[in-house]
This record gives C-alpha cells, sequence and structure tokens, in this order.
C-alpha cells in the first residue's frame, strides 16, 4: 500500500540519486530534437523534410543513435532552470544553504547564456531544429522555455527578496511583450515564436502565468492587461469536457499530457498572481479530465488521452508537479501523484540515478536526457516531497 510514510524515504533517496548524477555531468546531456547537431547534416544540404527525417529518427529510435551520429551531451537553457527551481524548491523545504547557493549559480549561469539576438532576456536551445514549421536556428528564443525560466527568478526573488531576479524577470516580460500576438473576439493568443504568430495553448498560458506573477511584485498594469486578455484566449477555447487542444488551428487538435499540465499549473499561477477566483471552475473541470485521462490504476502515465505509448519521462515529471501543485484544490490528487511518482522510479530510474527517456511495449529507451527526463523529474519529485513533508 502506497503511503506518505512509505513514500518519504523513496522520494528522498530518489531525489538524491538524481541530483548526484546531474551534478556528477556538469549539468549536460542529451535532448529529443537534438539531431541537427550530427555530422551527418552538412550531407543533408539544408533540406527541410531530410532534417525533419533526421531529427525523427533519432527522437524516435527505441535505442540511442546519438554516440553513432557524433552527437556529445551539451548544454540546455530550459534544463538548468528546471533545475534551479528544483533547488530552490529545496531550499524552502530543507533550510539546506548549499540548494540555495546551487540555485543562484544556475541563475547566473542563465543571466550570462541569454540569447544574443534580443536585448531583453530570453532562452532558447542550444541546437538547431526543424519542424513543419520551417527551421529554427539555435538560441533562438521560445515563449515557454523563457516564461518558465522566468518563474524560477521570480521565485528566487521571493526567497531571497534580492532585486537583480526581480529586474531580469521584468526584462523578460518586456520580450513577452514584444512577440506577436492574435487578436480574436474573445482574448489575445501569445506567439510562441519570436518571428511569427504561432498560436499555442500551453505556451500562451504559461506566458499569461509569468506576466501575472510578475505584475503581483511590480503593479504595471501592462503586464495586467496582456495576462487577462491571454488567459481569457485559452480559457474560452476549453472545451466542455475540461480538456484544451494542443492548438485551435485543424492540424494541432490532439490532447496530450504534458501540455495540458502546463495549461493546469499556469492557471492556477494566474489566479492566485490575481488574488481572483473567476476561472476556478475552469481549473477544477480541467483536472477533472486530466486526472481521468491520463492515468492507469498503477500510476503509469498516459501520453495522449486516449492512448499510453510512448510512456515518455516528460510526462511522468509534469505529472507529478502538476498533481502535487494542484493538491490545494483536490487533495486526492496528492495519492495519485505518490502512485504516478513510485511507477515512474520503479520503471523509469536507472541504479545510477538517471531516468529514463520512454518506455514502448517491449523495450525501454534508456537515453540520458538533462531537461525532458532529470531536470523536470526533479523539479517534481521536490515538489512532492515538499508537499507530503508539509502533510505530516
Amino acid at each position: 500500500m502506497i503511503t506518505v510514510n512509505t513514500m518519504r524515504p523513496l522520494l528522498e533517496k530518489s531525489i538524491e540519486k538524481l541530483e548526484k548524477w546531474v551534478e556528477d555531468h556538469n549539468y549536460k546531456a542529451y535532448e529529443p530534437a537534438d539531431a541537427l547537431l550530427s555530422y551527418v547534416r552538412p550531407l543533408l544540404f539544408g533540406n527541410l523534410f531530410l532534417e525533419r527525417v533526421l531529427i525523427q529518427v533519432v527522437k524516435q529510435s527505441p535505442v540511442n543513435l546519438r554516440p553513432l551520429l557524433g552527437i556529445r551531451p551539451h548544454e540546455t537553457t530550459i534544463g538548468r532552470g528546471y533545475m534551479a527551481w528544483g533547488y530552490l524548491i529545496r531550499n524552502q523545504n530543507t533550510g539546506r544553504k548549499t540548494y540555495g547557493q546551487k540555485a543562484v549559480a544556475l541563475l547566473d549561469w542563465l543571466i550570462a547564456n541569454k540569447s544574443p539576438k534580443f536585448n531583453d532576456y530570453s532562452w532558447g536551445n542550444h541546437y538547431d531544429f526543424a519542424s513543419r514549421s520551417g527551421q529554427y536556428s539555435k538560441q533562438e528564443p521560445i515563449l515557454v522555455w523563457t516564461a518558465l525560466i522566468g518563474q524560477a527568478f521570480l521565485e528566487a526573488y521571493e526567497q531571497f527578496q534580492e532585486q537583480r531576479y526581480l529586474e531580469v524577470a521584468r526584462s523578460i516580460c518586456n520580450w513577452i511583450l514584444e512577440l506577436p500576438r492574435e487578436k480574436t473576439h474573445a482574448g489575445t493568443c501569445i506567439s510562441y515564436l519570436a518571428t511569427k504568430q504561432s498560436s499555442i495553448h500551453n505556451s500562451n498560458m504559461v506566458g499569461a502565468a509569468m506576466l501575472a506573477r510578475t505584475w503581483k511584485h511590480t503593479d504595471d498594469s501592462g503586464l495586467l492587461r496582456v495576462a487577462k486578455e491571454a488567459m481569457e484566449y485559452s480559457v474560452s477555447r476549453q472545451r466542455p469536457d475540461g480538456a484544451w487542444y494542443y492548438g485551435e488551428a485543424p492540424n494541432q487538435h490532439w490532447i496530450d499530457n504534458f501540455h495540458t499540465g502546463y495549461n493546469l499549473d499556469s492557471l492556477k499561477c494566474y489566479m492566485e498572481s490575481m488574488d481572483d477566483t473567476a476561472y476556478e471552475m475552469n481549473l477544477k473541470r480541467g483536472l477533472s479530465f486530466y486526472k481521468n485521462h491520463f492515468f492507469e490504476e498503477s500510476g503509469r502515465p498516459k501520453y495522449y488521452h486516449n492512448r499510453t505509448y510512448p510512456v515518455d519521462s516528460q510526462c511522468a515529471a509534469q505529472s507529478i508537479e502538476t498533481l502535487a501543485n494542484l493538491s490545494d484544490y483536490d487533495e486526492s490528487s496528492v495519492d495519485l501523484a505518490l502512485r504516478v511518482a513510485k511507477w515512474t522510479i520503479d520503471n523509469m530510474q536507472d541504479n545510477d540515478g538517471h531516468f529514463y527517456y520512454r518506455q514502448y511495449p517491449f523495450v525501454r529507451e534508456k537515453t540520458p536526457l538533462l531537461h525532458w527526463a532529470q531536470a523536470t523529474t526533479y523539479k517534481g519529485l521536490t515538489l512532492l516531497l515538499s508537499k507530503v513533508s508539509m502533510s505530516g
């Protein structure tokens, strides 16, 4: 039987092993879509289709092809952002100053490694990327990464009251305000990309949450207005069953685990920052859909609302985080979070401490990723541990 008392030492041990692995590897590993770092890329002559094929072959392979293709472990800005956020949770939960010091070191690194393409703070990936929408160069900042990293800076400001962290957050918000926005009869969608309009619910809601949380500390009416318009866009398009499509375009009508988790966490952050309960029923309806459609009885997380495979480390990590976070609205979410955490530790964590990328029907893909499996899981587990520690 899974109980708080039996899970607390398991969580502690898992976190310590994972923390050691990440630090021993100097915060470097692989990422799912990093195939264009390969020496094979020049042979593709910049062809978008061939680059997409290479990315998908490497990403979907049940074995790690990267060493054969000359791809080495590399930096990841969002990975360091999530690790900093996890360290801050541990700092608050344990009172150990070393966690605060490690968080500060990572935040300093992020300050020094912002995207050089904009004056204000923003971040992208450390590799080029190609998708159906086109080719994107490394360090091309995207909204979701930038806003999530921004939340780590706000967490640091709230804990340490150091003005420089709030100044970074303000700069991030300035960058967000300059992004393209789709204006509609029901709200405005902040673009996922800086170079053209790309209307995606999770990035829009993450951006709105960042603006709202920063507004709480600055009382900047410009942040408040755009945050309200952005959240109205996504909340007004929530499906009657509580779900969100990835996006409103016809080719974006899928519903997956971790993007739904982003939406729920962002809506909760927005509501708390605004001290506004107008969207409380939307949050509860979304959480109910999440709990009822994305988990098996064992705690194994599903990728899509109607399909399990591939069982993905990002889904596991985000599930743990979102369920722990939303336990403020639904106490039973902690029990489900504990089941997901136990299944994930038992089935996806290696003896050396790192978490596997994916599980397929007959094989586990054990590639050590940084952001996608280690940093997000670290933050999720630390948040869950903090919740169960507070409960007794």
